[in-house]
């Protein structure tokens, strides 16, 4: 394999995530990738599917949480550090405090489901609840780190964050070299923004495609209009998407990796998870299957029998949830 390991998106390098993989050897888990042959006769292509749900704290969050604090100085991590989350970046702050010896702050909005709540608890770190319909998260936790000194470590918009979250792609690139297209969900843009770089960087021929639903669609209409808009605050079943405009550092990376963004609806979403669960044998939220989802109902621009990479960025889903999908 050939690649250019100076090839750089903004500020970000693939050396970058390099350098985060050796970092998280040992402290984080290199998921496994899987097939289904029930999911490829659905949907009509070849799937390999990256298994985040099944990392440490439930989603791909840790890596570049962890990635984000093992860079820290000493006297950085011994002021400890304050996050905001809709839950998993939350979850994933909370287990990578702990793994470093420091403390956390989170700051989470009211309606987080009551499993990612509990479970960013249980890591050690102190919640403050917000609301996601008139509070400003970014805003509160700053105004934390000002009165506690506490270092800021953002969901996404942050060059060790995406780093971080690169290496999923780095290891599925290993596993399976041989892809015609990389599918992951889209939300403040971390998770694309470090698999894009590496996808470019080993493969530059390669399609990058971003998942959203169609009511968290903020990044699909920047990129269309090529610059950042902002949209309400979006209801969808896929709360780690529920966002409102990408992320200032992230949207330069997307414009210049991404090959397409494509959308998906909440009733896609759900049947993606009841079909991950039924025939896959393997549990994802929401967001995690938003990527599924459009493999799934054929929203990808690619001949059949493609061989197509899918991040399934996470497994937190509320049980009551779950219960409630598969019923129906």
């Amino acid at each position: 394999m050939t690649f250019d390991a100076r090839v750089t998106t903004g500020q970000l390098t693939f050396d970058d995530v390099r350098a985060a993989s050796r970092r998280l050897v040992g402290r984080i888990y290199r998921t496994p990738v899987i097939t289904s042959e029930a999911f490829d006769d659905a949907c009509g292509h070849t799937v390999f599917f990256k298994c985040e749900n099944l990392q440490r704290a439930g989603s791909f969050k840790i890596r570049g949480a962890l990635n984000k604090l093992l860079t820290l100085s000493a006297e950085e991590r011994g002021r400890g550090v304050v996050a905001f989350s809709s839950g998993n970046h939350a979850q994933g702050v909370a287990l990578a405090a702990r793994l470093v010896g420091t403390s956390a702050v989170v700051c989470m909005p009211s309606d987080a489901p009551a499993l990612k709540l509990e479970a960013t608890r249980g890591y050690g770190a102190e919640v403050v609840l917000y609301d996601r319909q008139t509070d400003d998260r970014e805003a509160l936790a700053r105004r934390i780190a000002s009165e506690t000194g506490r270092v800021v470590v953002p969901p996404f918009d942050d060059y060790a964050i995406m780093a971080g979250q690169g290496t999923a792609a780095l290891e599925l690139l290993e596993d399976v070299p041989s892809l015609d297209v990389l599918v992951t969900p889209v939300g403040g843009g971390g998770l694309m923004a470090g698999c894009s770089a590496v996808a470019r960087a080993l493969f530059p021929g390669m399609m990058v495609v971003g998942v959203e639903t169609d009511t968290a669609n903020d990044t699909y209409l920047s990129l269309r209009r090529g610059v950042r808009v902002s949209i309400p605050p979006p209801p969808t079943i896929a709360d780690g998407i529920r966002l409102t405009t990408p992320g200032a550092l992230t949207f330069p990376i997307l414009k210049e990796n991404v090959t397409d963004v494509a959308l998906v609806s909440d009733a896609e979403v759900v049947e993606a998870v009841r079909f991950l669960a039924l025939r896959v044998r393997i549990v994802v939220e929401p967001t995690g299957a938003v990527s599924a989802a459009a493999v799934l109902f054929r929203r990808l621009r690619v001949a059949p029998g493609a061989r197509v990479g899918v991040v399934l960025s996470g497994g937190n889903i509320d049980p009551s949830l779950l219960v409630e999908i598969l019923k129906a």
